[in-house]
């Protein structure tokens, strides 16, 4: 059994350091919390140790310098062979979008946000580099009209489903975190339940309470008792759990502050919605980590990917790690630009991923379908999803290096 109590100490014991450090003596200024990514790290602290031991000579201005630029040279390459693979898979959704089915639009539609904002910050981060801003600025035009197509598309071949999710088909639906958490290991279960908490009925309704798209003639922000006790449940795996941080998410987008009024359990009378966040995320983690440690099989690559797209949108930067996002891009069909659940990979002179067992469980409500070739839109949305979560990450880690933070 999960202990709430140590839980409850953890997020009292944090309330009251945060408390004392306002009350304080000392007056405290208040800084911007964010992570930088290991290029940034290694740049900062190299170029630093540098000019601490030495005097800044000709000859070591020219090191510093070169360091920098094969710095710089190493972002570029990654956020290169980001743009690529979602160039690649833009041209497969213009070619699929008229079979794509709500969720894989919606994954389209969550990377236009991530690219516009990662855009945004281009000129900031790499002004010089007018070749890749002029491919951002194509995709992004590109997504735009194909995602308009796609949503009528939707509307004549789903008109239920797409009624009950239309909120979040649209860009200004979604944001994108500007500032960063990390995930905490003592917030983590001891186990999992062995079966999804949840089906695929009651999230959908759950959802739409939310959304305004249910009963109660389009009001918004409904939470009933069931809801909030499914959607606050611990122990919960795999897809219930990712949905229980989705529930929380579409919340805050949709402007929801009373998913946990009528809470009526005491030990759960000072958590926040945040801080359910933190221990979702925290256990989404946990599940990452040991899919990575039983290499990479290939039944669980969606779940994995969709936690970290998920946590990422939550701001938890742990999530946008580089070996991660090396084995992501493996995983795309190099001529096709989607994603598949089989063997069929790009080569990147990593060992083959072996099919790996696992116990399935019951899907909550993500509609999988097959598309060309095996393709699988669902997988390929939370995909591209992910990949511009970790470009908008980059360029806006990017942005707080080569930016004074004000």
């Amino acid at each position: 059994m999960f202990n709430i109590s140590g839980v409850r100490n953890h997020f009292a014991n944090r309330f009251a350091k945060k408390k004392s450090a306002q009350t304080g003596n000392q007056p405290t200024t208040p800084q911007r919390k964010h992570v930088t990514d290991p290029v940034s790290t290694w740049r900062a602290v190299t170029v630093a140790d540098l000019l601490r031991k030495a005097t800044m000579s000709t000859h070591l201005a020219v090191v510093v310098a070169l360091i920098l630029a094969s710095v710089d040279a190493t972002h570029q390459d990654v956020v290169g062979e980001l743009l690529l693979a979602l160039e690649k898979a833009a041209v497969f959704f213009e070619k699929e979008f008229r079979h794509t089915n709500l969720d894989g639009v919606v994954g389209f539609q969550i990377l236009n946000v991530e690219v516009k904002e990662a855009l945004r910050r281009w000129p900031h981060t790499d002004p010089g580099n007018i070749h890749q801003i002029s491919r951002v600025k194509r995709l992004v035009k590109r997504l735009n009209s194909i995602i308009a197509q796609a949503v009528l598309r939707l509307q004549e071949s789903d008109p239920t489903y797409y009624r009950e999710f239309e909120p979040i088909l649209g860009a200004d639906f979604w944001t994108v975190p500007h500032m960063w958490n990390t995930s905490n290991p003592a917030l983590v279960y001891p186990a999992f339940r062995e079966v999804e908490c949840f089906d695929e009925k009651l999230s959908d309704k759950c959802m739409t309470l939310l959304l305004g798209t249910g009963k109660y003639n389009g009001t918004p922000c409904i939470v009933t008792n069931s809801c909030r006790n499914i959607m606050t449940r611990f122990g919960c795996p795999d897809y219930s759990l990712s949905h229980q941080l989705l529930y929380f998410m579409f919340g805050e987008m949709r402007g929801c502050y009373n998913i946990l009024q009528g809470e009526r359990r005491e030990s759960r009378a000072n958590l926040t919605d945040h801080d359910y966040k933190m221990i979702f995320c925290s256990n989404m983690m946990k599940c990452n980590v040991e899919f990575e440690n039983n290499g990479f099989p290939i039944q669980r690559r969606d779940i994995f990917m969709e936690n970290i797209m998920l946590c990422g949108m939550a701001g938890f930067s742990d999530f946008y790690k580089p070996s991660w996002l090396r084995r992501i891009l493996t995983w795309q069909d190099s001529d096709l630009g989607c994603f598949r659940k089989d063997e069929k990979e790009r080569s990147h002179g990593l060992e083959r991923n072996l099919l790996g067992t696992t116990n399935s469980h019951k899907r909550v409500k993500r509609r999988e379908k097959t598309l060309k070739d095996g393709c699988y839109s669902h997988m390929t949305a939370v995909a591209v999803s992910t990949l511009g979560g970790y470009m908008n990450f980059y360029q806006t880690e990017q942005d707080t290096t080569k930016r004074p933070l004000t």
